[in-house]
């Protein structure tokens, strides 16, 4: 057994017995073995003797490659060694697929202790693309005709093939045919060769006594108005696979409530219990714990500990996570959709999700990724698929309080797409069909809906389902959720649900900051725009070096453009490149393009996520697209494929803090954003506009006060005349630092072609004048430091000072080991930073990566007009 899952079987069953009487439960009869190693792939024509691939008998295994589960077959090749450098250049385009037109065979065997009469042995598999025909011990336990679907789980008694300790698993593969509703990245990136075909999911083997719990759920089904007090409802279904009558227990224990219930099960009968206040008095619980999301509370998780007694015997044992809260939509005055949370409204600021290219995504990866979410601010992710190779990012969602929005891709709604023709409503048409998804999505929402940070099921993306279709979505999630769900992620009008009352009206491609103040039509601050963005955002030069050939860094090249996107609207940099050349001048050499990328990225990012803080209440939602990349890429992404953020992480973090002052491009005015549940008072406001060369043109010191969750004008700044630098500081009452905010301001602001207006962007007629960037002369900063360990986190505090007469404009701070690589993950807590003359400012930041004593490692500072320095620190 899986060392981990023991230690929680175990902990599990330790507080169960605590708790009840050795006489309810003196016996144990319920484990669960995970299936993830000990595998071995190979492909079904190199295979020569069936027979020993299914059954016990010897099999040699010298030409299989060895494998872990969850895995595709790309993924287990490139384990192996298959492909070398598949990122460097157009690698990727150069993998053969005829290999996986035919079907792999995975093969594992595993060990199950001596059953006793009573127990049985239960084979489950979490996700399979595509088909697959499954043997256990040289026996057809399912074949392909029946095992099909990306997002089917599948459950099988297997006690009766059970003959031997050692026992054999053999499955084979195939991969979807166009027209299957499966895996996919529609235009993210390119498709791998083997449209990611294998055991996505995790397989595992559950042994039980005579009954069986299954998809038990806590529900929060009302807080009340403070709330002091939430009403939980507790459901479960017992499955009783012996052919006699059982009258047994369940039994219930949380730290908030516990209960024991007498149960009888007919032979071979399902029966799904709910428990209310009504039956069981401690579900009404006082003072509850609640789940906030990111910046608006404590995400505090609960756990229920479910046992089944038969006969003094413990049957089955189930741990249910969960979070106490609720989740309810409404229509702001704009006719636009918003959420709340707990009772109370909340802007949705996130981005979104991508598994990697070859679903290998591991739980260390998906902890970096989790905690860059929350460390950007932000509270969302849009999940568009099921995307994660098993719950665990979702655990994560849960830990550090990020809501998810889960829901189809809407590649099953394009025929260039899914692979056959498709309508107003997608390529979902027949019985057949809607069949399939109807329980793809019901296997979906047993599988995630103990996670209480999803808080809607989005059933369309571009286009709205067919009436009959979405009536059976309706009537499923009524049946077995409590979460609303979007009928699409776009503006339609559904005659089954009504408006969806959000927009995907773009852009996709390079935007400045004022766009999102100033467009009232498409994409601009108003609604939830469930996808959008100003386009790319290109790597550091660390992850560029992974991407090409030396001698195709510089200039750009056709291979920039492969690692753009597959599709013709975004297939190269020009748009983003156009923009930039006429804004900040011709790039002089590959350093200074990624200098002035930066910048240009940085402005975009930070201006859209203001935007909508601003906009507030007409504002209720923003997802940028996207969050991560599949693949090395230079689109979409606030960090990069190497987990390397770019400019644009840091500039969601600062546009995304709980408590900011925001300039609107669109009106000059100053905003104050209070995004905590607590009313701010005794605030100080700090605000310097100033010529370039650092002399104050305006200069205010603001008393404040800002009511919770709320956004506030506070202050209006004259038109730009010339160029202008603008500070913004806030701090508290005790004249301590909260946060501060810098913007480089032209009287030459951008001007949009708004009749030019395509899905993807909006063209620039004129473009913002910051060419005179160029010509600042340098400024000089002097570096101090200091390092600490705290809660055995190494820490490193810089200390910057503008000493010279000039600003500081765009300075960024890096640490690299001894060889020279980007440390990662770390946390600063501020980055590309600007500092007027004579300004001293403090960045920390924590190194959870880097292990005490660590040696030498290097620290990097440059900017625009700040010559490079590199400090040596021990620690």
């Amino acid at each position: 057994m899986d060392t981990k899952i023991l230690s929680i079987w175990v902990a599990g069953l330790t507080l169960a017995l605590a708790v009840f009487s050795c006489s309810e439960g003196k016996d144990e009869s319920s484990r669960r073995i995970l299936l993830a190693d000990n595998w071995f792939v190979q492909q079904s024509e190199r295979v020569n003797l069936p027979g020993s691939v299914i059954s016990g008998r010897i099999l040699d295994t010298t030409d299989w490659f060895r494998a872990t589960v969850p895995s595709t077959v790309m993924g287990v090749l490139l384990d192996n060694g298959l492909y070398s450098n598949i990122f460097i250049a157009d690698s990727l385009k150069n993998v053969n697929p005829m290999p996986f037109e035919r079907s792999w065979w995975y093969r594992t065997k595993f060990h199950i202790p001596k059953l006793k009469d009573h127990q049985h042995v239960i084979l489950k598999f979490d996700g399979i693309s595509y088909y697959a025909n499954i043997w256990l011990n040289g026996k057809l336990v399912a074949s392909r005709d029946s095992i099909f679907g990306s997002f089917r789980t599948f459950s099988f008694d297997v006690t009766r093939y059970i003959e031997d300790p050692v026992c054999v698993l053999a499955v084979e593969v195939f991969r979807q045919k166009p027209g299957d509703f499966g895996l996919g990245f529609v235009d993210w990136n390119p498709p791998p060769a083997d449209n990611n075909m294998g055991i996505w999911r995790d397989v595992f083997v559950d042994i039980t006594g005579a009954v069986a719990i299954k998809n038990a759920q806590v529900r929060t089904d009302k807080l009340s108005q403070n709330p002091d007090e939430a009403s939980l409802s507790v459901v479960a279904e017992l499955i009783n696979y012996s052919s006699r009558e059982v009258n047994g227990k369940l039994i219930g224990n949380s730290e908030d409530f516990s209960f024991s219930v007498p149960v009888r099960l007919r032979e071979e009968e399902r029966k799904t219990i709910r428990l209310t206040p009504a039956e069981i008095k401690s579900l009404r619980v006082s003072k509850p714990k609640l789940w906030w999301c990111n910046n608006m509370g404590v995400p505090n998780m609960h756990n229920l500990n479910l046992r089944f007694v038969d006969n003094n015997d413990v049957s089955d044992i189930a741990d249910i996570p969960f979070g106490i809260r609720t989740v309810e939509t409404y229509m702001n005055a704009g006719g636009h959709r918003g959420f709340k949370l707990n009772g109370k409204e909340i802007l949705i600021r996130g981005a979104g999700w991508t598994d990697d290219i070859f679903l290998r995504d591991t739980p260390e990866r998906n902890e970096i990724q989790a905690q860059y979410v929350k460390h950007m601010n932000l509270n969302t992710i849009r999940f568009e698929s099921f995307w994660g190779t098993s719950r665990n990012i979702y655990r994560l969602c849960d830990k550090y309080g990020l809501l998810a929005m889960v829901g189809w891709s809407c590649q099953w709604e394009w025929p260039n797409y899914l692979g056959k023709e498709c309508d107003e409503f997608g390529g979902i048409k027949s019985e057949a069909d809607m069949d399939l998804i109807v329980r793809s999505l019901e296997d979906q929402i047993y599988y995630l809906r103990n996670h209480p940070g999803i808080i809607a099921w989005m059933v369309g993306s571009d286009m709205i389902p067919r009436p009959a279709l979405e009536n059976r979505y309706k009537e499923l999630i009524n049946r077995i959720d409590d979460r609303p769900y979007l009928a699409a992620a776009s503006k339609r009008n559904s005659t089954v649900s009504g408006p969806t009352g959000v927009k995907m009206n773009g852009p996709y491609n390079y935007v400045g900051p004022g766009y999102w103040y100033t467009d009232s039509l498409n994409g601009g601050a108003f609604g939830f725009n469930t996808e959008t963005g100003p386009g790319p955002q290109v790597p550091v030069l660390e992850t560029l070096q992974k991407m090409l050939p030396a001698d195709k860094l510089w200039p750009l090249n056709a291979l920039w453009n492969y690692h753009c996107n597959p599709s013709t609207s975004f297939g190269s940099l020009d748009i983003f490149n156009n923009a930039l050349y006429q804004q900040y001048g011709t790039p002089s050499s590959l350093k200074n393009y990624l200098l002035k990328s930066d910048v240009q990225s940085y402005d975009a990012m930070r201006g859209m996520f203001e935007a909508f803080r601003v906009n507030r209440p007409n504002s209720t939602g923003i997802i940028q697209w996207m969050l991560n990349s599949a693949w090395p890429s230079f689109y979409w992404q606030l960090y990069d494929y190497y987990l390397l953020p770019t400019a644009a992480y840091y500039a969601a973090r600062k546009a995304n803090a709980p408590l900011q002052i925001i300039y609107n491009y669109g009106n000059h005015n100053l905003y104050l954003v209070n995004e905590t549940m607590d009313k701010q008072e005794k605030l100080k406001a700090r605000i310097l506009l100033t010529d370039m060369n650092g002399r104050a043109l305006v200069s205010e010191e603001l008393m404040l006060s800002i009511d919770e969750n709320t956004t506030r004008k506070i202050f209006s700044i004259p038109s730009a005349v010339g160029y202008t630098y603008l500070s913004l500081e806030l701090l508290n009452g005790n004249n301590e630092f909260l946060a501060d905010n810098f913007y480089w301001l032209t009287a030459f602001p951008e001007e949009y072609n708004w009749e030019k207006t395509e899905w993807f962007y909006t063209p620039l007629k004129d473009p913002a004048g910051f060419k005179h960037l160029n010509y600042i002369p340098p400024a000089k900063v002097e570096i101090n430091f200091t390092h600490s360990i705290i809660n055995d986190i190494p820490v490193v505090d810089v200390k910057l000072t503008n000493s010279s007469e000039k600003p500081a404009f765009f300075v960024n701070l890096s640490l690299k080991d001894a060889s020279n690589n980007t440390l990662f993950p770390v946390f600063w807590d501020d980055n590309y930073v600007s500092l007027l003359p004579g300004v001293t400012r403090t960045y920390r930041c924590m190194l959870p990566s880097v292990k005490s004593p660590a040696g030498e490692i290097n620290l990097i500072i440059s900017g625009w007009n700040v010559k490079e320095e590199v400090v040596k620190i021990m620690l």
